[in-house]
């Protein structure tokens, strides 16, 4: 039996691969490649390049791979772009969610990890955010991904199905060992910022608001690594393995870091001053976002092994010089 992974030729997804991998699991690599990139799944998963929308497809790899349980990665995930092309966003993280469920439940598989986001929540009313806060989404991004776990959700209590639904909140970093990484259009802070220290780009970072209700005016969220986001899905597929109830948890440290504070790691790090510039705010941040991790700790005993923000940022400015060092030998 066999493991799917969606949009597993993305950042995350090629990290719950990995993890899969290094935990001695069958795992089976499904991308569409919009996003995602081959170099990144690594050798030991075979890749199928389907749209996760495509049903015809996706029973023929549930039968022929002999799938047992789905974690479910693929879809878009920049706030701004969703601001923009809201339909595009319901279609690929909804549609395309409903589609694969179908999917399954045709199919029979009866465990299902939904990666989702702290966007749910929208602007919360208090901080650090509990799963009991009150989901209300301020972006189609947020919508897109609420809507898809109610879905889920009512899935689940129809049909023979088990699921963890995994609400992560800022991801960062990179794979310790430099075997993976965020690629593609950069957009998080600190994959621009390692870009810039490395001299990827030839820019100052952008600070989006310096005027938030927070204690250095700029916005703070809650930076969890990449491999600890990865880990936490493989927990909770062993929970649901286990005999453990269908839940809703939030992923993150429990600590937030302002973006003033992120400047200082990465100078930390690097021992240069990273140059940087204040912008207006963007449409769609709340001031900040910092998880309550009480409920992911307790319920799956998840301990996170990278909760440091200057690792965090190391890891992601070695993975830069990675690549940088990649461009470079094949321009020679």
């Amino acid at each position: 039996m066999s493991v799917l992974v969606t949009g597993a030729a993305g950042y995350v997804g090629a990290h719950m691969l990995l993890a899969l991998l290094d935990a001695g699991e069958k795992a089976v690599a499904l991308d569409d490649l919009s996003t995602g990139s081959r170099a990144l799944v690594p050798e030991g998963a075979p890749l199928i390049v389907a749209d996760v929308g495509d049903k015809k497809t996706l029973a023929r790899v549930f039968r022929d791979q002999q799938v047992s349980e789905v974690i479910h990665f693929a879809g878009s995930i920049l706030v701004p772009e969703s601001l923009e092309h809201p339909l595009a966003y319901y279609r690929n993280n909804t549609m395309n969610t409903l589609a694969l469920l179908e999917a399954c439940v045709e199919s029979g598989i009866s465990r299902f990890i939904f990666s989702s986001t702290a966007a749910v929540y929208g602007t919360p009313d208090l901080t650090p955010v509990s799963e009991t806060a009150p989901v209300r989404p301020i972006t189609p991004y947020g919508a897109s991904m609420s809507m898809s776990e109610r879905i889920l959700a009512d899935a689940a209590r129809a049909h023979a199905l088990n699921y963890m639904i995994l609400r992560y909140f800022n991801v960062a970093g990179a794979d310790p060992r430099g075997r993976a990484g965020e690629i593609g259009k950069p957009t998080h802070l600190i994959k621009v910022a390692a870009q810039i220290a490395v001299g990827a780009r030839k820019e100052s970072l952008k600070i989006y608001g310096a005027d938030y209700p927070t204690p250095d005016g700029s916005a703070i969220r809650d930076y969890a690594h990449v491999s600890d986001l990865a880990e936490a899905h493989l927990t909770a597929l062993e929970r649901l393995r286990a005999g453990g109830e269908s839940a809703t948890l939030n992923v993150g440290y429990g600590r937030g870091y302002s973006v003033l504070e992120v400047i200082e790691a990465v100078e930390r790090v690097t021992g240069e001053m990273l140059p940087n510039e204040i912008a207006p705010r963007r449409a769609g941040d709340p001031p900040q976002l910092i998880a309550d991790s009480a409920a992911i700790k307790r319920v799956l005993d998840w301990r996170p092994r990278y909760d440091d923000i200057d690792f965090i940022v190391r890891s992601a400015i070695e993975w830069e010089r990675k690549l940088a060092g990649a461009k470079t030998g094949a321009g020679a």
